[in-house]
């Protein structure tokens, strides 16, 4: 088994990488092990196919440099927030025991965000109980409950509760984002225009980094949301 530090979950491929692409960065960098499980292949998206986003997903976890990245294969646009769903990422949770757990905006305009961001939430509550049994490997799991969940921002500028320093890892993020290809702004391409492949879009990609980092005082950074008070050691550990 590989535990892991982070793991990012994303509703879609590329969510966690728009959204948090930056931190992840970061804390590999740091030496933390970070793993990203995608809930569903993205099949339902305007541009590219399933298998498209499979490639792009597997050249934007090299990118970053992430341990592990998996796929639940759940229905895009049709998974739920149920017994069955949830079992399948307490089971993901219990083999990697992340001390902390990314997960998508709490409201977006994609439907799937808010739902796979409560699906993950309610499933790292419940991943903790003893009484609720999984098998991985056909050997009994261990009840697990990550320290920390925190919600990046995607589509929607919800107010964060904290950001995070990404100067020097921002151009990393980009890079990520760009593995796909299919999904963002080419002005070669002949695929529909959808609200992630314009332009705009593109360069939103920094101004929102480059606003959250002027209210810290550095180049770039990235927003999250909490559920619970985010505590430190001493006033002596912010920026």
């Amino acid at each position: 088994m590989i535990k892991l530090d982070i793991l990012a979950f994303g509703a879609h491929p590329d969510d966690v990488e728009l959204g948090c692409g930056g931190t992840i960065a970061k804390e590999i960098a740091l030496g933390k092990k970070v793993g990203i499980i995608d809930l569903t292949r993205g099949e339902l998206g305007t541009r590219g196919s399933a298998e498209i986003r499979d490639n792009e997903a597997a050249k934007a976890a090299k990118i970053l440099g992430v341990t592990v990245r998996e796929n639940l294969n759940m229905r895009d646009g049709f998974f739920v927030n149920d017994e069955e769903h949830q079992l399948a990422i307490i089971k993901i949770l219990r083999k990697y025991q992340p001390e902390i757990v990314l997960c998508n905006a709490i409201d977006d305009r994609h439907i799937d965000h808010g739902k796979g961001s409560k699906l993950v939430s309610d499933a790292c509550f419940l991943s903790g109980l003893r009484k609720i049994e999984t098998e991985f490997n056909n050997e009994k799991q261990e009840a697990w409950r990550p320290k920390f969940v925190y919600h990046y921002i995607q589509w929607k500028n919800i107010k964060p509760d904290f950001v995070v320093d990404i100067t020097g890892y921002s151009q990393i993020k980009v890079d990520a984002i760009l593995a796909y290809d299919s999904q963002f702004y080419n002005a070669d391409t002949n695929e529909p225009e959808t609200p992630i492949a314009t332009k705009n879009f593109l360069e939103s990609l920094n101004y929102r980094s480059q606003d959250l980092g002027r209210l810290i005082g550095v180049d770039f950074a990235e927003g999250f949301t909490v559920e619970r008070y985010v505590g430190v050691n001493s006033l002596g550990d912010l920026i």
